[in-house]
């Protein structure tokens, strides 16, 4: 893969491996131990990547400038 496409590959890898830990977690606190769970929450994990990554590509260059503010930088 070119590298020109890292930024989208890591924000894919990014928000689908935190929406699928966020979504199962809060779909067991919805529905508890229930016999569908995972359909429920794969379900749930998929609407969640759908939102999270474009969400990941246009919020990781602001949160970087953010930092980059708020972190000194070492003398060179």
């Amino acid at each position: 893969m070119h590298p020109k496409f890292a930024p989208y590959l890591f924000g894919a890898m990014l928000s689908g491996s935190m929406s699928f830990l966020v979504s199962g977690i809060a779909t067991f606190r919805a529905v508890g131990p229930h016999a569908e769970f995972f359909s429920f929450w794969i379900e749930s994990w998929l609407f969640a990547w759908a939102v999270a990554f474009p969400a990941v590509l246009v919020l990781a260059p602001i949160v970087r400038k953010i930092v980059a503010i708020l972190v000194k930088q070492p003398e060179e």
